[in-house]
């Protein structure tokens, strides 16, 4: 028989209506809260992460192709030939191996690193950009016109199409033009609406007019507010390109983790010299260093949570290695060693962060759904770039929380559980 354990189990709120009884149902409280917090942070913080890199690649995909004399200032695009061996083939690439040599100051070392994928390349369409100016009768606006093909992924557009219809792209040219909810506000145009795109080439100012066929809302501001979607002919019949020129292409992979490994494998073994290869974390950093401060908030509420339970668990195990001194000294004076009864107190705090757990696991999950399933906290989508608090839910992470609250918690209690090897057995049994 566990003696310590019966023991535990014989003592376990013994004694509800005492002040330790109210001590114990505290600590309770304590963990589940830890724990409760915990759980939602993760799911939060998770979902902000996804739903915000996923607008992102989904506007932008995940690599991006272009020419090596790419103009970064004014955003326009550098024509390259539609026409290149990786082109549209390179969707067909599946997993990879990629070895890639490791150099330091330029010396080539001798050993090498292999660098393995999750998935493939999933996509990979045309684009083309164009900057300039969009007036009407009252307002000015900078836009830069995004031009699109037939092999545009509308997945992700269609989400966030607030407005009208996505662009048809017919064979003969259209005059249509995507605007973001943001910039049709601002310039007070509706669906069906037309205006007048002002631009420079070869230093001559010139126009163009479009017609406003859907409006679209990402909540990615920074974004919205500079971008517009048009058919990629008419991007190159206002930069006087050939119909075989394009701006570059973008790559969209099936696991976000393999967007490095497959933007170097692409540079250093796919594309011919006078292109370039960039994962979008590189191209816009600034959003992408915000999402990683998420992971530093994100240990931070854990640590903190997990403090909060463990000092209100100590507590509570040092009352109730105090009331019980009586019952110490009497085990102590029939023998029991000093490690048999502090493994009396460490089973009753088991029992305690067990039930806080349950019950923290109650309250998350249990919030995480309501959230998911109603919204209850509402955003500010001009900060967040959302308007709902996202909610990913994360089992395996659930399950990593409650084990790692269990063991930490009764690993720094056995120190305090070292208090029962100070109480003397003579003093302990007439102690009343």
């Amino acid at each position: 028989m566990n003696l310590p354990y019966f023991i535990a189990k014989k003592v376990a709120f013994s004694n509800r209506q005492s002040f330790t009884g109210l001590i114990v149902r505290i600590a309770i409280v304590a963990v589940a809260l830890s724990l409760a917090v915990m759980i939602v942070s993760t799911a939060v913080i998770s979902g902000f992460k996804h739903q915000i890199g996923e607008k992102i690649f989904g506007f932008w995909g995940h690599i991006h192709i272009t020419s090596t004399q790419i103009n970064r200032t004014t955003g326009e695009s550098v024509p390259i030939s539609i026409h290149q061996q990786f082109y549209p083939s390179l969707d067909t690439l599946g997993k990879i191996t990629y070895t890639e040599s490791s150099e330091l100051f330029g010396w080539e070392l001798p050993w090498q690193a292999d660098r393995k994928t999750k998935g493939g390349i999933r996509h990979i369409q045309v684009f083309a950009l164009k900057p300039g100016i969009i007036k009407t009768k009252k307002e000015i606006e900078g836009i830069v016109l995004k031009g699109i093909g037939n092999d545009f992924d509308w997945s992700f557009f269609d989400k966030f199409l607030v407005e009208g219809s996505r662009l048809e792209l017919p064979d003969s040219l259209q005059d249509g033009i995507v605007l973001s909810k943001q910039t049709a506000t601002r310039l007070e145009l509706g669906v069906g609406d037309k205006f007048i795109f002002y631009y420079v080439r070869d230093g001559e100012a010139l126009a163009k007019r479009f017609t406003v066929t859907g409006i679209y809302k990402t909540g990615l501001e920074e974004y919205d507010r500079k971008f517009a979607l048009v058919d990629i002919r008419n991007v190159q019949a206002l930069l006087d390109w050939a119909p075989d020129m394009v701006g570059g292409f973008e790559v969209s992979v099936d696991d976000l983790s393999d967007m490095e490994v497959f933007s170097d494998y692409i540079y250093m073994e796919v594309l011919p010299a006078e292109l370039y290869c960039e994962s979008i974390r590189k191209k816009y950093p600034a959003i992408f260093d915000w999402l990683a401060l998420q992971d530093i908030n994100e240990v931070v509420i854990l640590a903190l949570m997990l403090v909060v339970g463990l000092i209100n668990m100590v507590t509570a195990l040092m009352i109730l290695i105090l009331e019980r001194t009586n019952m110490i000294g009497v085990l102590k004076s029939l023998g029991q060693t000093d490690w048999g009864i502090r493994k009396v107190f460490l089973y009753n705090a088991a029992y305690i962060i067990l039930l806080g757990l349950f019950f923290g696991n109650l309250a998350g999950i249990s919030f995480c759904i309501l959230q998911e399933k109603y919204g209850l906290i509402q955003l500010s989508e001009e900060n967040y770039y959302l308007s709902v608090a996202p909610i990913e839910l994360d089992f395996i992470s659930v399950l990593a929380l409650n084990i790692a609250s269990l063991f930490v918690i009764l690993l720094f209690l056995i120190l305090p559980s070292w208090l029962v090897t100070r109480i003397s057995p003579v003093k302990a049994i007439r102690f009343k």
